[in-house]
């Protein structure tokens, strides 16, 4: 187990999750930066663990993921599974694991003694390069509105101490309320980038926000996309318009989104390749990275799958 007492919601009751973690047989290290991160994995991978226990959030999975597409083949690597323990944890939400870290830790020790069952469930990852910087891997991507309200909920809502999916609920209703209000300065400010997609018509403009992710399903089981293309990379963006009506953001919030045009503003397609020339913030499960255009394109594509364990019900309705 790889164990982050820093993460979100593990802060506050780390004791109670270490006993519930000690229930699981195998080792536990803590790890509290990317550097420990790194090293832990390092020595899972040699001391030829199968199954490697991310007791954390997002923030924490990004970087097993990174470290991990950076040293090792994907043969190499173990099965990996999520305890979510950070704010948001938006890859255990999509894998179907639910619930209080305790109570996952001890779904998976039953797991174990064959009285929970269990399954395996695949998912591509983010790639997100651009030369003279390291590799980022990850499962949500987003620039302009989204990265901005990350950024500002870091600095501002967590210092209350709120976490979970009301948290998560706080920022977003302030950002939507502040957009249809009219906001387009500092926090709410758009993007200006260059777009290279295949099935792109314009690609140079000014950007409400665009999101990408491999991800089935995002906070509040959210689909906002409706691209129909097979590919696993999942991308919508918003241009900036003057009015954005409420019925057209809800309906992208719900994933009803089929009937809202590009002519419009409005853009989702599933792809294998993503370009963005940009001078801006984007955040990747959370983390914040800059870009600037003198290193060329910002170039996402999927890498993987890689195998997740999980509930088999959670796994059923990871794959719905």
């Amino acid at each position: 187990m790889l164990f982050n007492p820093l993460s979100g919601r593990i802060r506050k009751r780390k004791e109670a999750i270490r006993r519930a973690a000690e229930e699981i047989p195998g080792a536990c290290r803590e790890v509290t930066n990317a550097r420990e991160i790194s090293a832990s994995v390092d020595t899972f991978v040699n001391d030829g663990t199968d199954l490697l226990i991310i007791i954390g959030g997002d923030g924490t999975v990004q970087g097993v993921l990174s470290h991990l597409f950076a040293t090792q083949p994907l043969a190499k690597w173990p099965v990996l599974t999520i305890v979510p323990g950070g704010t948001t944890n938006m890859t255990a939400l999509d894998l179907g694991i639910r619930g209080s870290p305790e109570s996952v830790l001890r779904q998976l020790s039953a797991s174990f003694q064959k009285d929970f069952p269990s399954a395996l469930v695949e998912r591509h990852v983010l790639c997100i390069e651009q030369a003279g910087a390291e590799k980022v891997y990850g499962m949500f991507f987003g620039v302009g509105l989204i990265a901005r309200a990350v950024i500002f909920s870091q600095s501002r809502i967590k210092r209350l101490g709120i976490t979970g999916e009301i948290y998560s609920a706080l920022i977003t209703f302030g950002y939507v309320a502040g957009f249809l209000l009219g906001r387009r300065q500092g926090a709410w400010a758009p993007v200006r980038m260059t777009i290279t997609e295949k099935t792109l018509s314009r690609p140079h403009g000014t950007y409400a926000f665009l999101f990408a992710s491999t991800l089935d399903r995002l906070l509040f089981g959210m689909r906002p996309y409706w691209g129909g293309q097979p590919e696993p990379l999942h991308v919508t963006f918003v241009r900036q318009q003057r009015q954005l009506p409420l019925r057209s953001v809800l309906r992208l919030l719900i994933g009803r989104g089929n009937d809202l045009k590009d002519k419009d503003g409005y853009h989702s397609c599933n792809t294998d390749e993503l370009e963005l020339l940009i001078d801006d913030d984007y955040i990747v499960d959370g983390e914040s990275y800059r870009a600037t255009s003198q290193g060329g394109p910002l170039r996402i594509t999927p890498a993987g799958p890689i195998i997740f364990l999980a509930a088999e019900r959670a796994a059923a309705n990871a794959k719905s």
